[in-house]
């Protein structure tokens, strides 16, 4: 595994140093290049924590990843470079689901003259790190606040437009165990989301691309553009052109893609028709 080629994938041309700059440059830069994407998951293709998988997954054939991947690599750059920094556990959907949650999701606790929240795999949340301490905080066009709680874990909530509305992070580290049993459960299960429908998002530099299974939606600054995924051709350019991904097995996963979005309408029509 090799820095400069993580450099090269997300296009910093910088000389990295030990402080927020550099941070911020490498954070910034990682999710304005790499999508947050689980087709894998889709493609029921396993998918782990350990390092060297990730590393040539995402820098050396070009793909996304999830929470695990994304926040791994750049854990794995920043203490190449340097830098100290604790993975935290932390948990999407904490404030519904209790401590059930904890550990479905990764965050990056980096520690220079302030601590700092980096967080490039929660897919839609900040585009940049931002210090621990409460309140709110704009970033391009989008508006965040981060909040104590009274139990000791802190809360990232997110903004209007995002696909889950917080998330609970704890300033210790995180367990290796639970990480994993999470992985496994978030993969495999049904009841996991990320089993349900493929997603795929990225950042623009003032914005958002946002599609899940068929459904795409481009967030700006004065507008937000949606539109329906027409055929398997359709998806293999918006993969490709918006996100860039060129996923294996496009044939297998677009067929998935089809089924899923078959299923939710028929479910909706149902609702409908039962509300009506």
């Amino acid at each position: 595994m090799k820095l400069e080629a993580y450099f090269e994938r997300i296009g910093y041309r910088g000389t990295p140093r030990v402080d927020f700059a550099t941070l911020r440059d490498l954070h910034r830069l990682h999710l304005l290049t790499i999508a947050y994407e689980n087709l894998d998951v889709q493609l029921k293709r396993p998918v782990g924590i350990d390092i060297e998988p990730i590393y040539h997954k995402i820098v050396e054939e070009h793909r996304g990843g999830w929470c695990y991947e994304m926040n791994g690599l750049l854990a794995w750059a920043l203490e190449t470079i340097g830098f100290s920094l604790t993975r935290m556990t932390a948990g999407v959907h904490r404030v519904d689901h209790g401590d059930a949650a904890v550990g479905n999701h990764l965050a990056l606790w980096v520690h220079l003259d302030t601590s700092y929240l980096a967080d490039v795999g929660f897919g839609d949340g900040m585009l940049e790190p931002i210090a621990i301490e409460p309140g709110k905080f704009r970033q391009g066009i989008f508006d965040f606040e981060l909040e104590r709680l009274p139990d000791g874990w802190w809360r990232f909530h997110n903004h209007e437009h995002g696909s889950a509305p917080s998330f609970d992070f704890h300033l210790s580290p995180g367990e290796r165990a639970r990480f994993e049993a999470q992985c496994q459960f978030l993969q495999t299960s049904p009841q996991s989301p990320f089993t349900q429908v493929a997603v795929v998002q990225r950042h623009l530099p003032q914005g958002l691309a946002l599609l899940r299974g068929r459904l795409l939606k481009v967030i700006h600054a004065d507008r937000t553009e949606k539109r329906t995924i027409e055929d398997r051709a359709d998806y293999a350019t918006t993969l490709r052109d918006l996100f860039g991904l060129e996923p294996p097995e496009l044939g297998a996963l677009w067929d998935n893609v089809q089924r899923q979005h078959a299923e939710f309408m028929a479910a909706n029509a149902n609702e409908q028709a039962a509300g009506g």
